[in-house]
């Protein structure tokens, strides 16, 4: 493979995965921000190290153990914090969060295939809310609307999400949505 096609092959997962991995990355650093620290070395060392990654093996269990190299080296870095998570918690959270990798993925690829069904409007209305992170103020002065409405609008698209994802999640891969 080629240095340009494999540059894209490595965006492509890293984009795949990127979410799932940073909430991997949080559920064992108890600051944000030095999670998302954490989560750029990870890429880092993964672009460096992608050429010994086999194509075809599973790039999610890869990276996490990427990243979780990488949160230990940040508590090495930090272990005079008082809010340090000891490495038997760490390597617990770690093999949960492996063991419910494939269940967490297949939960992401059936909100994803939801949304996607939600009208135009609500699904402005996440994007607005959870990618651009707008409150609900902010939200309103842009679409006009009051912040009652909104919320009312959120707490609805929400239900019929939670309730597609629900119906989705229990039915076999074949069958029809």
């Amino acid at each position: 493979m080629s240095p340009p096609d494999r540059a894209e092959e490595f965006v492509f997962l890293l984009a795949r995965h990127e979410r799932l991995l940073g909430a991997y990355v949080m559920t064992m650093v108890p600051h944000p921000q030095d999670a998302d620290d954490i989560l750029q070395e990870a890429k880092v060392v993964m672009w460096r190290n992608f050429a010994k990654f086999e194509v075809g093996t599973n790039f999610g269990a890869w990276a996490r153990k990427v990243a979780f190299h990488q949160v230990l080296a940040y508590r090495k870095r930090k272990h005079r914090d008082r809010l340090d998570f000891s490495e038997d918690f760490l390597r617990t959270v770690s093999d949960e969060v492996e063991q419910n990798a494939d269940r967490l993925e297949q939960r992401e690829r059936v909100l994803h295939d939801c949304v996607a069904k939600l009208p135009p409007e609500h699904r402005d209305a996440l994007h607005l809310r959870y990618q651009e992170g707008l409150s609900l103020d902010d939200m309103a002065t842009r679409l006009e609307r009051t912040v009652g409405a909104l919320y009312r609008l959120l707490s609805r698209v929400r239900h019929v999400l939670h309730d597609c994802v629900s119906k989705n999640l229990n039915r076999p891969e074949n069958e029809p949505a």
